[in-house]
């Protein structure tokens, strides 16, 4: 006895990839909400006295926040909603936690110097993903324009987390303010840091390569701490660096052209009439 299929409605199979698109598009925002739930979580454990656990829940924010960007790219579900809400939870577990963690640690110490220079963080932090956003798709991709907001979290709780113990007096506070307000000026200057989109992980690697990613590696794996924190003052002063040493090479070449009209050039040798 033959079994009839029963026929499916006409538009049945353009509703089921419907679904089943918009259930792509919720994967990369279900890692935005867990970034901003790891925000939120570091800003009560700051609030508390917790400073280790929002240090590194600060640092799983930062890893959900480079996986939700990926994760859109690969399935194809960018969009313009992802994008704002991506900056809404940036400003929370970026800009916010951090702000917050600095301060309970020990920027309270210096009086209107440690709240001044925290708010100054958030402000920054807000106006450098509104910047990004505006110029999304205009800059280079290889370069960031400022310091992302995202190393700039990082600057503030490795300096935390490699000595969680808080401050204890007021000139230590006052330097920790002086470099929250260092790190503010960082993220809405016009100093290019690399973003390494460019780089291509399929592309084959000579040996010397791969031996020294798989020794960073290692670093990262006995000494995460050292390690990060090396990392990121790397980053940290690879921009200025890039950019002056940038500077310096444009400066000989523009010097030869400002020269080179000025040169006095032989005249040519008029024919001798005696020789044909």
């Amino acid at each position: 006895m033959r079994v009839r299929r029963s026929r499916r409605p006409p538009g049945s199979r353009r509703s089921d990839r419907y679904s089943l698109r918009r259930g792509i598009y919720l994967l990369p925002s279900l890692f935005t909400v867990g970034n901003m739930l790891c925000g939120f979580a570091a800003v009560l454990y700051a609030i508390h006295f917790q400073l280790e656990r929002a240090c590194w829940l600060i640092l799983l924010a930062g890893l959900l926040d480079g996986l939700d960007g990926r994760i859109a790219r690969l399935t194809r579900t960018t969009s313009e909603f992802g994008k704002e809400y991506d900056s809404l939870a940036d400003v929370v577990s970026f800009g916010i936690a951090p702000a917050v963690l600095a301060y309970q640690w020990g920027l309270h110490g210096a009086g209107r110097w440690g709240w001044a220079a925290t708010f100054l963080f958030l402000v920054a932090g807000s106006v450098r993903l509104a910047r990004f956003n505006v110029k999304a798709g205009l800059a280079d991709r290889r370069f960031f324009v400022g310091l992302p907001i995202p190393a700039g979290a990082g600057a503030l709780t490795l300096m935390v987390l490699v000595d969680p113990e808080p401050l204890a007096d007021q000139p230590q506070a006052v330097a920790a303010s002086f470099f929250v307000f260092l790190v503010s000026v960082l993220m809405v200057s016009t100093i290019q840091y690399r973003s390494f989109k460019e780089w291509n992980l399929r592309r084959r690697l000579p040996a010397t390569a791969f031996f020294v990613f798989a020794l960073i590696l290692a670093v990262f794996v006995f000494t995460p701490l050292p390690a990060m924190a090396l990392l990121c003052a790397a980053y940290l002063v690879g921009g200025p660096v890039e950019m002056l040493i940038r500077k310096l090479s444009r400066r000989p070449a523009a010097t030869a052209q400002q020269e080179a009209p000025f040169q006095v050039t032989s005249a040519p040798t008029p024919p001798n009439p005696e020789h044909p």
